[in-house]
């Protein structure tokens, strides 16, 4: 409407500039309304005029028809982007990004981006070897087709909120495409880029990695994105307390944010979604937002938490995030039992739960791990048996409640035929014990690598629910069997997730592995799953995602996405699909 209003009122001050009119009687101009003023005294200057009349009309008439057909098409782009009258965004409906590509444009971009950030060299980098280790990982399951293109151009390290807001401000008015990045172990190439050669990568780890308020009155501490976890839970287990969420070493908070983290100790305290109070973010236009204060619990408005946590990097990015401590348990113990069948396993977990037994951390080993760690003697515990095994962690304010945690556990894993139930006496052999658990997947990874250097490791997961767990974890244990590829299976069997870390050496082994992962992760979607508990869909599944859900609620997300971020700048084409011509699966 506004382009149309200009051009109209451009066509009628040519036209009197042109035609040279002057004010009549009425003081009306040649096209005030719709009609046309003569009188005597004008002829002459009509007649002087009127040999540039066919050629200015011709003029006029391009332009307007140019501007006109812009318009149009400005239109048809503005309702296939967002149809106002559809609640939900089929991906058909949508035109292909327009992302800046021009070389010479984007070398002003960048040297823009740069003076944002004070032209301090320390303040980004264009180093090969800084973007490239920005643009994949060992661990990522799905992997750039060439990293020499698919990296990003620059890498920002931003100080502050502030810089962020600017940074996206400016890439989001000049269609840059943006990627949050902070401890890089996510696994299904979250951060890998897609729209090369204009993507700008923000890294948190360098300037914002700072606890900013610790809150022991309100259990509640608020951090930067750039913060690796295990250093925040170190810092409150000095003062008695614990973060909720544990996942892989390395990861950091902006990560475990955008990923909706757990680990072992989500069956206790929750994922990242239950332990966030809010968060600070600037959306894909610069807006800085807070999505509420600080109170444990609030009914006002929409749960903006529930939609930026797990989101990946594709709504907003995080600078600041206010997460809850948990007071660690006064006694605690680690409790080993193992039992003749993964069935066996699984039956007890879930008559402890049935008997409102609460414990810390519920984890499987499969025998599969457990022959590996006592091969490599990756642990100073030795001599396991290499059949499943179930982890417990016991935790109460007193030893007298632990001790009647273990009796009544010992009872329910002997009614599920366990084979051994031995727990630690002290806090030195809990650790041992527990070092198990931790060294699961870089046990199979240094088994893979002592037979092959050059060996890869894939590794994914899937959450079923708990009456389905045994029989998913069995079938897809006997795929993995038929396969003969190198692997085990871990699981956090209180809440249905399960690992499996496969390791493959060539092409043929690579085939066979995919094949494997598609089955676990169809079988787990049939007994009514998810495709991923923990890891993300990103790139690596979101063929998945539509299998899981269906059309109509993907179309709902891609709604929501191009509300937030209309130029589709952040993290493009990460959980699904926002360009028509996009072909990858």
């Amino acid at each position: 409407m506004l382009k149309r209003t200009v051009t109209t009122r451009l066509y009628k001050k040519v036209l009197n500039r042109a035609f040279n009119f002057t004010k009549l009687s009425k003081g009306n101009h040649l096209l005030n309304g719709s009609r046309l003023y003569t009188t005597a005294s004008n002829i002459n200057k009509v007649k002087r005029s009127k040999k540039y009349t066919w050629l200015l009309t011709w003029v006029i008439m391009g332009a307007a028809g140019y501007e006109l057909n812009n318009f149009v098409n400005d239109r048809r782009i503005v309702k296939r982007n967002f149809e106002p009258e559809s609640s939900t965004l089929p991906l058909d409906r949508l035109t292909p990004p327009r992302y800046e590509t021009d070389p010479e444009k984007l070398k002003l971009h960048i040297e823009d981006l740069k003076k944002i950030m004070d032209n301090d060299s320390n303040n980004y980098t264009e180093m090969h070897n800084e973007l490239v280790n920005h643009a994949d990982s060992y661990f990522n399951t799905h992997h750039p087709q060439d990293i020499e293109l698919d990296k990003p151009t620059i890498v920002l390290f931003p100080r502050n909120t502030q810089d962020v807001s600017k940074i996206l401000k400016y890439c989001h008015t000049h269609n840059l495409p943006v990627i949050p990045y902070s401890g890089g172990t996510s696994l299904e190439g979250h951060y890998v880029t897609t729209r090369p050669p204009s993507t700008i990568m923000v890294d948190f780890s360098r300037y914002m990695a700072n606890i900013i308020k610790f809150s022991p009155a309100d259990l509640d501490v608020t951090v930067q994105p750039g913060l690796p976890w295990e250093d925040l839970n170190d810092f409150l287990e000095e003062k008695g307390y614990m973060l909720g969420v544990d996942p892989g070493p390395g990861a950091q908070m902006g990560g475990c944010i955008a990923n909706s983290c757990s680990g072992t100790n989500a069956y206790r305290f929750g994922t990242m979604k239950e332990n966030i109070i809010n968060i600070t973010l600037v959306l894909p236009d610069g807006t800085i937002v807070k999505t509420k204060r600080r109170p444990r619990k609030s009914s006002a408005g929409y749960n903006l938490n529930g939609l930026f946590v797990g989101s990946e990097g594709t709504l907003g990015v995080v600078t600041e995030a206010t997460v809850k401590c948990h007071v660690k348990p006064k006694c605690e113990t680690v409790a080993v039992v193992t039992f003749p069948t993964i069935q066996d396993a699984a039956n007890c977990s879930s008559k402890l739960t049935q008997n409102g037994i609460q414990l810390n951390a519920m984890e499987l080993l499969d025998e599969n791990i457990m022959k590996l760690i006592n091969l490599s003697k990756s642990t100073y515990k030795q001599h396991w048996d290499e059949t499943p095994t179930m982890f417990f962690k016991i935790g109460g304010q007193n030893e007298t409640i632990v001790r009647e945690l273990i009796h009544m556990m010992k009872r329910i894993a002997k009614e599920n035929k366990s084979i051994k139930f031995e727990f630690s006496n002290g806090e030195e052999e809990k650790l041992e014990m527990w070092e198990a658990r931790k060294v699961a997947v870089w046990t199979v990874l240094d088994t893979g690598k002592a037979i092959n250097e050059d060996a890869k490791l894939w590794t994914t997961d899937v959450a079923v629910p708990l009456s389905n767990f045994a029989k998913v974890v069995e079938e897809t244990k006997a795929d993995l069997k038929e396969s003969k590829l190198l692997n085990i299976i871990v699981g956090h069997a209180g809440d249905g997730n399960f690992h499996a870390a496969i390791v493959y050496n060539n092409e043929e082994e690579f085939k066979k592995c995919k094949k494997v992962v598609d089955d676990m992760i169809t079988r787990a979607l049939d007994h009514d799953g998810t495709c991923t508990g923990e890891h993300g869909v990103a790139l690596g599944k979101r063929k998945y995602l539509l299998e899981e859900l269906d059309e109509d609620t993907v179309d709902l997300m891609r709604r929501i996405k191009l509300a937030i971020d209309p130029n589709r700048i952040l993290n493009p084409d990460k959980i699904f699909k926002i360009d028509p011509n996009d072909t990858a699966e």
